[in-house]
């Protein structure tokens, strides 16, 4: 019997194999010593990738990815064709959470257990080490599961909280609080905010706040006004929601049900398309489902954490009444590699489009696999 089941899972490798020489431009895999739940872009060539493990030491590393994906001539020879550790370090508590301080080597990171944020330098040139600098202290008592932004303006500051009352604009360097949206919230404001799911600078004064339950809150740090309130959309089933902000493609919110509605940023009130995503199973675990629009790509959306797939989506064709909508594009590599290690195949843990490059993707799931690839569109590969 075992050997029928290893017959027929090399047999589906196989056909994996096949398919993917036909839908992907490039696709490198790489094995971390533990899983991990963040991906972070540092350079256009390099990703910050850390473990969660709650009983032991967590490695954080800066890896870059194999130059054969940056060639200029994808069929040339090219020496590096491997993921390489450029930096190193360690950390006593799990990572949840990682987010990178654009145009700096400091990342900040969140256990998932508290409030509170870790700040590490990246290293440089002249050292491999990753080391903690500071430690920004959360509210007290306040759940683990925080959502944050990072920006430079002019100095490193990250927007971050677990509850509507927690939400805090904090200059990294000094640990001053610039901003708390506990202040002008009204007590219906912060029961809806109890569990943020994006954190989104809009501008240098306005950011949104998009809530578990499907709720979006505008926020105007220049008032002490209350912030303006855009309802969940009207899905059935829909209990939790996950959701994204992109100059390209606007406010998308998908929910556990699989139900999907994008609006403009400016006026999340007004829903302008949805869709039912083929998704399978609802999931409830708020940790792992990731929606994320292309950053090089108009109205292109993946999502990933319901199952061991990466699933992309073209909402362009979308309407105001919602309909089916089919993936125009899975990558189902975690699940097939690890159906025979794993005895089934294994959740994507998270996934990160390429700033500039328009397909690229990396994704990480539950068994530490890491990939990399670059995905082909169907009417490019007919």
């Amino acid at each position: 019997r075992k050997e029928m089941e290893d017959s027929e899972f090399d047999e589906l490798i196989d056909d994996w194999f096949i398919e993917s020489l036909k839908t992907y431009r490039d696709l490198y895999v790489y094995q971390l010593e533990f899983p991990t739940r963040v991906i972070e872009w540092t350079s256009g060539k390099t990703i910050c990738v850390a473990g969660y493990n709650k009983s032991s030491k967590n490695e954080i590393l800066e890896l870059c990815l194999p130059q054969k994906l940056f060639a200029e001539e994808k069929k040339g020879l090219c020496a590096e064709r491997d993921f390489k550790v450029l930096h190193g370090g360690f950390s006593p508590d799990p990572v949840s959470v990682l987010k990178h301080v654009p145009g700096t080597r400091l990342i900040v990171t969140n256990d998932g257990l508290t409030s509170d944020l870790q700040v590490w330098n990246l290293g440089g040139d002249d050292s491999d080490v990753i080391t903690k600098v500071s430690s920004v202290q959360g509210s007290a008592g306040s759940p683990g599961g925080v959502k944050m932004a990072a920006r430079i303006s002019p100095q490193p500051e990250v927007l971050h909280g677990c509850r509507g009352g927690d939400v805090r604009l904090t200059q990294l360097t000094t640990g001053q609080t610039l901003y708390q949206l506990g202040k002008p919230l009204e007590g219906w404001l912060i029961q809806s905010l109890r569990d943020p799911s994006l954190l989104h600078f809009v501008s240098n004064a306005v950011f949104l706040a998009a809530c578990a339950n499907g709720d979006v809150l505008t926020v105007d740090t220049r008032t002490s006004s209350p912030p303006q309130l855009a309802p969940a959309p009207s899905m059935p089933d829909s209990d939790v929601w996950w959701a994204d902000v992109s100059g390209r493609g606007g406010l998308i919110r998908v929910s556990s049900s699989g139900w999907a509605a994008v609006s403009d940023p400016r006026g999340p009130t007004g829903i302008t398309r949805r869709a039912r995503l083929a998704v399978g199973t609802p999931h409830r675990d708020s940790r792992d489902v990731n929606v994320l629009w292309a950053p090089a790509l108009d109205d292109i959306v993946a999502v990933s954490g319901f199952s061991g797939a990466v699933q992309i989506y073209d909402t362009s064709s979308w309407q105001s009444e919602p309909r089916d909508s089919h993936p125009l594009f899975e990558h189902r590599g975690h699940a097939v590699c690890s159906q025979r290690r794993e005895g089934g195949a294994v959740a994507v843990n998270c996934h990160l489009w390429h700033p500039k490059e328009t397909r690229t993707l990396v994704s990480a799931a539950a068994d530490a696999s890491l990939h990399v690839w670059d995905w082909i569109h169907p009417s490019d590969a007919r």
